[in-house]
């Protein structure tokens, strides 16, 4: 059995350091979490006026079910690879990559706010494969465009607790809670209780749901755009996300760290980048070796199409990235494998 642990400003797996004296070109990896966003091997859409966009090349069809089987197959690779960790969505994240609107239906709860049996039984299959291969899983709860899903506050907290009964009762001591992504986008989210100024309130919600003892570890991500972290959040979360999305150079991610470090009220936790679409793996000088050399764990995001600024959305084109939808989860483009390839240099 797989198990993550914190301790002081470190990951723990099975007990020991993360990546204990391990470097990567150089840099210590003690206590970091190599990781990668996969946050669609769940997806599914129940909404006839937009499922045919995820349809397969090869059958004209979407199949959540293949989606998923797909996953599976890739994982024993990722983790031979080096990889050590992967963020997945119970409502995942853009079938597009990046979109401004987002009329598909994947919810993965009911309006009351209990997880659809078809979600419960796809992801606890990732989890279950991820716990064989000895994978941290981070189990992202909300998203953006879908949350507008649930009725209101007592179904969000009652998908909160729900998520996270499930799981403790699991017997799963892998999977690490990110209760949403990017809260502190003003835009992007309709019930408040998930926005920057309030989260922390669900992420002492999550904290306080218990089995036999144990709770999970919770945080939950914020955007490269102020503020980057509140104390609020700070204060509450087990462990900090930050994404390096929409930053100028590399030199950026090691001043978010320490603007981390530096707020009022911060005590000594793990920081993780767990989305950075920022690549460049050639060069002496990217967005994954600065965060790490800064003492942060990095984590890829791959959209499926060119980063652009602003972000464009793109349809998935079962190639390219590991977002767009349909997705295809080997490593299969150049741009995967440069990521794949950098991770088994770590020694």
């Amino acid at each position: 059995m797989t198990s993550i642990e914190i301790w002081g400003t470190d990951f723990a797996v099975d007990g020991q350091l993360a990546n204990q004296g391990r470097t990567l070109d150089g840099i210590p990896l003690d206590g970091l979490l190599l990781n990668s966003r996969m946050i669609n091997g769940a997806f599914d859409d129940a909404n006839p006026d937009t499922v045919h966009q995820w349809a397969y090349p090869d059958t004209g069809i979407w199949d959540a079910q293949r989606n998923t089987r797909e996953f599976l197959a890739a994982m024993p690779q990722w983790k031979a690879d080096g990889l050590d960790a992967f963020t997945i969505g119970v409502q995942g994240g853009s079938p597009q990559g990046y979109s401004t609107e987002q009329p598909w239906d994947n919810a993965g709860f009911t309006a009351e706010g209990a997880l659809l049996e078809g979600y419960r039984e796809r992801l606890a299959k990732i989890i279950e494969e991820a716990d064989r291969l000895g994978l941290v899983v981070i189990l992202d709860i909300f998203y953006h465009g879908q949350d507008h899903r649930l009725r209101d506050e007592p179904a969000l907290k009652r998908a909160v607790a729900e998520v996270c009964t499930w799981v403790l009762r699991s017997g799963w001591r892998h999977v690490l809670i990110e209760i949403a992504n990017e809260v502190n986008w003003h835009s992007h989210y309709t019930h408040g209780l998930i926005k920057a100024d309030r989260v922390h309130e669900l992420i002492a919600h999550a904290k306080s749901v218990t089995h036999e003892g144990r709770r999970l570890l919770v945080s939950t991500s914020f955007l490269a755009h102020p503020p980057i972290i509140t104390e609020q959040v700070l204060a509450e979360a087990d462990f900090v996300l930050i994404h390096g999305n929409g930053t100028p150079g590399p030199e950026r991610l090691a001043e978010m760290v320490e603007e981390i470090r530096a707020t009022p009220g911060y005590t000594p936790k793990p920081i993780m980048f767990n989305e950075d679409d920022h690549f460049d793996f050639d060069k002496p000088r990217n967005h994954m070796k600065t965060a790490l050399s800064a003492g942060a764990s990095w984590g890829y995001f791959d959209p499926g199409s060119v980063t652009t600024n602003p972000p464009q959305p793109t349809i998935g084109d079962y190639h390219n990235g590991y977002q767009a939808v349909p997705v295809d989860w080997t490593a299969g483009t150049e741009t995967k494998r440069a990521f794949f390839t950098t991770l088994r240099r770590a020694r």
